[in-house]
C-alpha cells in the first residue's frame, strides 16, 4: 500500500510538471534595462513531440528576427529557456496566477533581472518584420578591413570587450597582447619578446570589410592580423618551447556536452556570469580554452580531448585564490545565503562537463615577436 501510495505521488508530481509546461505555452513580455530599455519578447509553443520550444525577440535591437532556444524546461515553477545564438539564458519563476514570471536573463558576464508578463491580444507588442538574413562573405574570400580606426582607450574605458553588429567589428580597451591572443588564437604566456606596454597599453579598435557579405569568426581573425601588421607593425615568428601548462582531456565515461544548434561558422557566446560562472554557447574546444587560460587561469591549456564541434554548456565553481588573477573580486555579489557551494574547478570540470583538467609540463607552441610599433594617429 505504501508503495503504491509513493507511486501516485511520483505520478502526480510528473502530470503536475506536464501540466505546468503546457500552461505557459503562449506570449511572454518584458523590458530589460541593460544601458536602454530593450522590449523583450518569448513566444513558447509545443512540438510535434509534445515538448517545449521557444523564439526570442529583441525589438529594439533585431527587430523582427527571430532567435531559437535550443531549450526550455519547466521544473516545479521555475521556467529556463536557453539562447545559444547570442549566449543568452533565461531562468524565471512563474507566479501562482500563471501570469508573469519574475527571473534573470544572463549573456556574457551580464546578468539582469528581467520580468515577463503573459500577453494578450490586446498588449501583445507589435513584432515588426524581420529583415532578411544577411547573405555569408565567400569562403574563398580573403578580406581586409575597408574602413579601420585604432586609438588609444579613455582612461576611464571598461574593458577588454570584443562586440561584433552586423559588418562591423569593436573593441574596446584592449590591449594589443588581447588582440594577438584572439586573431592568433594563443594565451598571453605564450608571447615572449614583446615590451611592456603590449600587455599596459590599451586600444579602442573598429573596422568594417572591404569584401561584400558577414564575415565568418575565421575571417574577422584573417582582418585583425591584417591590421596587426600594417597599422602595429607586428612581425613574429612560430617556436616551441617547454611550458608549465594545463592539459584538458576527455574522461574514460564520455563528455557531458550538448551539441549546439547554432551556426557552426558563427561566432560563439562564451563569457563570465559572474567569478566560476561560465556560460558557453555555439562553442568549440578552442573556445572554451582560450576564454578559461586568458581570463580564469594563469597559462596555457593544451587541448587533448579530441572532441570537435561547437556545444552549449555551463561551468559553475568557487574559484581559490589564485584563478582570475589580476582581478579585483571585492566587489563580486555573494552567493544567496542558502546555496550549495559550488566545487573547486578541477572537481566541476570533472563532474559537469566529463572532462579532466591537469597541471603539467609540455612542449607548447610560442609566439615570438620580432618587431611592434604603436600605432600613429588616425
Amino acid at each position: 500500500m505504501k508503495k503504491a501510495m509513493l507511486s501516485l505521488t511520483a505520478l502526480l508530481a510528473l502530470c503536475g510538471n506536464s501540466l505546468l509546461a503546457q500552461s505557459i505555452t503562449g506570449t511572454w513580455q518584458g523590458t530589460l534595462e541593460a544601458g536602454r530599455e530593450l522590449r523583450i519578447v518569448v513566444k513558447i509553443s509545443t512540438t510535434d513531440a509534445d515538448s517545449l520550444k521557444a523564439v526570442m525577440y529583441s525589438i529594439d535591437q533585431g527587430g523582427g528576427q527571430p532567435i531559437p532556444a535550443s531549450s526550455v524546461t519547466v521544473q516545479d515553477s521555475t521556467v529556463k529557456v536557453t539562447i545559444p545564438g547570442i549566449g543568452g539564458a533565461y531562468e524565471g519563476k512563474l507566479n501562482t496566477a500563471g501570469t508573469t514570471m519574475a527571473g534573470t536573463w544572463t549573456q556574457g558576464p551580464q546578468m539582469l533581472p528581467l520580468t515577463l508578463a503573459r500577453a494578450t491580444a490586446e498588449t501583445a507588442w507589435v513584432i515588426p518584420t524581420a529583415p532578411a538574413p544577411p547573405k555569408p562573405m565567400a569562403a574563398n574570400a580573403d578580406p581586409a578591413f575597408e574602413v579601420a580606426t585604432v586609438k588609444p582607450s579613455g582612461p576611464d574605458e571598461r574593458g577588454p570587450a570584443f562586440r561584433v553588429q552586423g559588418r562591423r567589428i569593436t573593441t574596446v580597451g584592449t590591449s594589443l597582447s588581447a588582440l594577438i591572443t584572439f586573431a592568433y588564437e594563443i594565451q598571453g604566456r605564450q608571447i615572449i619578446g614583446a615590451p611592456a606596454w603590449l600587455e599596459s597599453d590599451k586600444w579602442d579598435v573598429t573596422g568594417q570589410p572591404d569584401a561584400e557579405g558577414q564575415p565568418s569568426l575565421a575571417q574577422w581573425k584573417l582582418m585583425i592580423q591584417k591590421l596587426l601588421a600594417d597599422r602595429f607593425k607586428l612581425a613574429f615568428h612560430r617556436d616551441k618551447k617547454e611550458l608549465a601548462v594545463y592539459a584538458l582531456t576527455a574522461l574514460k565515461t564520455g563528455p557531458k556536452l550538448t551539441p549546439s544548434q547554432g551556426d557552426p561558422n558563427g561566432l560563439p557566446g562564451i563569457g563570465f556570469g559572474g567569478f566560476g560562472r561560465l556560460m558557453a554557447r555555439n562553442a568549440n574546444m578552442a573556445d572554451f580554452a582560450r576564454v578559461m587560460e586568458t581570463t580564469a587561469l594563469d597559462r596555457p591549456i593544451v587541448d587533448q580531448t579530441g572532441i570537435s564541434g561547437r556545444h552549449d554548456f555551463t561551468l559553475t565553481w568557487t574559484p581559490d585564490e589564485f584563478q582570475f588573477p589580476g582581478m579585483d573580486r571585492a566587489g563580486a555579489p555573494a552567493a544567496p545565503a542558502n546555496a550549495t557551494e559550488a566545487p573547486d574547478l578541477f572537481t566541476a570540470i570533472q563532474q559537469q562537463l566529463g572532462l579532466k583538467l591537469e597541471s603539467t609540463k609540455a612542449p607548447a607552441e610560442v609566439f615570438v615577436v620580432d618587431h611592434v610599433e604603436k600605432p600613429s594617429e588616425n
